[in-house]
């Protein structure tokens, strides 16, 4: 039988032991006794931290503009936040059936104050760029026995490398971590918030990133672990809203 392609990288120094810390983090967050009925409103909560670090990293502001409405990178950020939030959304399911036509979604809600509607949705013009979109999607979607983790990882990895859209792209490979996770059940209503750890660091993610840009193994290995690091990160911080809430 033919190994996936992924399945080296989850063989990478580090991996399977930052993997499996970030996996049993983000369960405790869906054990937590607030979680077990009252999720919904610590999901939208982790959902709306997520969309201002996340807005930050892009370059956008964390807060409302002085005539209070957000700038365009964190209203983009808020909708692919909220079109995610809780894990139940139809986005899941167009993930699951059509993952192109989610990314092309996930444009469009990034990026429609940004670009005019023509070209939401819409990869850029560069040969390269459709064919490595759908390899990817068929790599992260398809079954597998490669850790969530690392597809979750892979596909942030490469958006922010590919930057197929040429606006938004972070924004975007973050929401499809996000949604990775969310589908592949490792944080099903979405209550982790790893972006605030990418914020954070924003320094080594940046690096780190294009440690994965260059392919090399030294390089890949620091962005799965970082990227692992980053949930179990988030699962704190998730775990401290969980918290907050039976206060």
């Amino acid at each position: 039988m033919t190994s996936h392609p992924l399945t080296p990288l989850a063989e990478l120094p580090g991996v399977a032991a930052a993997s499996d810390e970030a996996r049993e983090a983000l369960g405790k967050v869906h054990r937590h006794r607030t979680n077990l009925r009252g999720w919904p409103a610590t999901a939208a909560e982790a959902a709306l931290r997520a969309a201002r670090a996340s807005a930050v990293l892009e370059g956008g502001s964390l807060q409302l503009s002085e005539i209070g409405e957000p700038d365009p990178l964190l209203a983009g950020a808020l909708r692919v936040s909220e079109a995610l939030e809780g894990g139940t959304t139809a986005l899941v399911g167009v993930w699951q059936k059509a993952p192109m036509q989610a990314l092309a979604r996930l444009h469009a809600l990034a990026a429609s104050d940004l670009v005019d509607d023509e070209r939401l949705g819409r990869p850029r013009a560069d040969p390269d760029v459709g064919p490595r979109l759908e390899l990817l999607v068929e790599m992260v979607t398809g079954k597998s026995d490669v850790p969530a983790t690392v597809l979750a990882a892979v596909a942030h990895g490469e958006l922010l490398t590919l930057a197929p859209f040429g606006t938004a792209d972070g924004l975007v490979a973050r929401g499809v971590s996000r949604l990775v996770t969310i589908a592949s059940g490792l944080d099903p209503h979405g209550l982790g918030v790893p972006e605030v750890f990418w914020m954070r660091r924003s320094g080594d993610y940046l690096a780190a990133a294009r440690g994965f840009a260059s392919g090399t193994p030294d390089g890949l290995a620091a962005w799965l672990v970082l990227s692992c690091q980053a949930l179990r990160a988030g699962a704190r911080e998730g775990l401290s809203i969980a918290e907050g809430a039976t206060q």
